[in-house]
């Protein structure tokens, strides 16, 4: 069960990601892998800042800030 919550809250954040960021907008699939990454992302740097709660809004805001970092990160590693 946990493993589906992660997907869902993985597919949330990356859709917000895509549409926070105008024009990286890729297919579901290419959403949820963002906010898959940006889930793993968001937890290491929010438990490394000791700011990462367990409860489900922490985890949600930590994919959402970690697949926003991670569609930056990509889009600059693009232009180089």
């Amino acid at each position: 069960m946990q493993q589906i919550w992660f997907l869902i809250i993985g597919l949330t954040a990356g859709l917000l990601a895509g549409l926070i960021m105008k024009g990286n907008r890729s297919s579901l699939v290419g959403d949820m892998i963002v906010g898959v990454v940006g889930s793993y992302i968001g937890g290491m740097i929010f438990g490394t800042l000791s700011i990462y709660h367990d409860a489900p809004s922490g985890s949600f805001v930590a994919a959402i800030a970690g697949a926003l970092v991670f569609v930056a990160v990509s889009e600059a590693m693009k232009k180089i």
